[in-house]
């Protein structure tokens, strides 16, 4: 076994691994292509996106009727192996067709080759991690190994899991899969069905559905909506958003608890007043975010900036797509304004952008989406002045239980300066909410801070957003409501 030492806010431990292994699927499966559709392989999704699940040891009787102390191990190993019969595409390889009139068309070859299991146990319990398990995990090289040559786009595992067990009885279950293939909606699909197989089912509740042809372009292709997003140029105006940085020291990573007392003080500065009772704990908070960062990273007031919020579009279709469709059903709509526009405004203003991106989202838009992608090459949406946020609160993470119960934490391992993620969360007091990590230069985030805070200890005058550019915004605690610094 290999083996390798990291910290944790000053905790450091070993992880011994063993050699990584290919898990296939316990029965024959198809030999065939299976190709991807025109939303999965946007160059956007061509990577391996990360996830992490922390699950304590199972105290229950339950348990020990099943057979008393399992090996997580053992379990979710077999447990992928006998899922993979339905979800048999995992276990194959993505190709390329050659180029043509869709250009750089994906495909699943289904060749049985198996998911990248990796086998490991840490020196270290779960408590010692802390009472809030959030991102980043500066561990995660360890708890998720980077097996070589196994994150590419072509020819690569479409798949990699790692179970670490702790020294309390606990464990850790953090993969990669290739966002080609699924969005979380999918993957988050698939771990429950294992789940379900690995505490004794004999099948899967949900049947997989591909039918990637449901979100194909048209013939011919015809964009019909307005799509910003995939904007060929967002112009550089004087200076820039975030300025360029030696490494990553130079950066502040919190994560911020939004229960439901700060979303109530936060809803407050929504103006006109009825716009309150319409919009919804994502818009409130995702304007106010956006809002606080842009005043807190100092843009020059002419600069444009924008909010990108990602939509599963899945009931948006008529009839909606099948019950287990897994590929990517996911669009990135965009709102555009300049600096100096959103922080002068109410926070009402913010909110209207916001709600009205979201609601560009239909049927029509994500067909013109795919046709988009034939016509101009699977382009990559923008980044340029782009904050994005991923609402993760009702994608059913925690849920996926492998006979230890729910996952004490399940959702994103990090995040980057320019995006965000909404994950569901209970504090130590019992309080269910919402944690937002964030990124951001070590001043930016001061300011960011002040902001926040200022807003959540005051009462509304409408009048807040009358700050100057180039200044501290505002001068209140030296504290955050909920902050914790996680570096």
């Amino acid at each position: 076994m290999a083996a390798s030492s990291s910290s944790v806010a000053g905790l450091v431990f070993t992880v011994r691994r063993k050699t990584p292994e290919l898990v296939t699927p316990a029965k024959p499966t198809p030999r065939e292509y299976k190709l991807l559709s025109d939303i999965d392989d946007q160059e956007g999704l061509r990577f391996h996106i990360p996830g992490i699940y922390f699950y304590r040891k199972d105290e229950s009787t339950s348990m020990e009727a099943a057979g008393g102390d399992r090996d997580p191990v053992k379990v979710i190993r077999e447990a992928i192996a006998k899922t993979l019969v339905w979800y048999y595409p995992f276990a194959g390889r993505l190709r390329e067709l050659e180029s043509g009139a869709a250009g750089r068309k994906l495909m699943v070859d289904c060749t049985g080759e198996g998911v990248l299991f990796v086998e490991a146990d840490a020196d270290v319990t779960l408590d010692q991690f802390g009472d809030a398990l959030q991102p980043p995990f500066p561990c995660l090289d360890k708890l998720l190994y980077d097996v070589p040559g196994s994150n590419g786009l072509l020819d690569c595992p479409l798949l990699l899991i790692q179970v670490t067990r702790l020294r309390c009885g606990g464990f850790i279950v953090a993969l990669r899969n290739n966002h080609t293939v699924c969005d979380v909606a999918g993957i988050v699909q698939f771990m429950k069905a294992v789940g379900e197989i690995a505490r004794g089912a004999d099948s899967i509740s949900v049947q997989p559905v591909w039918q990637r042809e449901l979100l194909s372009a048209r013939d011919p292709p015809n964009v019909t909506c307005t799509h910003h997003e995939y904007d060929d140029l967002v112009l550089d105006t004087k200076g820039t958003i975030i300025p360029p940085l030696q490494d990553d020291h130079d950066m502040a990573h919190r994560s911020f608890f939004f229960g439901h007392k700060q979303v109530s003080a936060l809803r407050k500065f929504v103006n006109p007043p009825h716009l309150q009772h319409k919009c919804s704990t994502f818009d409130v908070l995702t304007a106010c975010l956006w809002r606080c960062r842009t005043i807190a990273l100092q843009p020059n007031p002419e600069d444009e900036v924008r909010i990108m919020c990602i939509v599963n579009a899945r009931g948006k279709f008529n009839p909606p797509l099948p019950v287990g469709y897994y590929g990517n059903a996911i669009a990135y709509p965009v709102a555009i304004t300049t600096a100096g526009e959103l922080c002068r405004n109410p926070l009402g203003y913010a909110v209207e952008l916001v709600r009205k991106a979201k609601s560009d989202v239909t049927e029509e838009y994500m067909r013109s989406v795919a046709d988009l992608m034939v016509i101009k090459g699977r382009p990559h949406f923008t980044v340029a002045r782009t904050f994005l946020v991923s609402d993760l609160t009702r994608a059913g993470l925690r849920d996926v239980d492998f006979g230890w119960g729910k996952a004490v934490y399940a959702g994103p391992t990090h995040r980057g300066v320019g995006s965000t993620f909404y994950i569901p969360f209970t504090n130590k007091e019992g309080e269910s909410g919402i944690v937002v990590p964030l990124k951001l230069p070590g001043p930016a985030m001061d300011r960011f801070m002040i902001q926040l805070e200022t807003m959540l200890d005051s009462q509304p005058t409408y009048n807040i957003a009358k700050t100057s550019f180039g200044s501290t915004v505002s001068q209140g605690l030296s504290e955050p409501v909920y902050a914790h610094l996680n570096c």
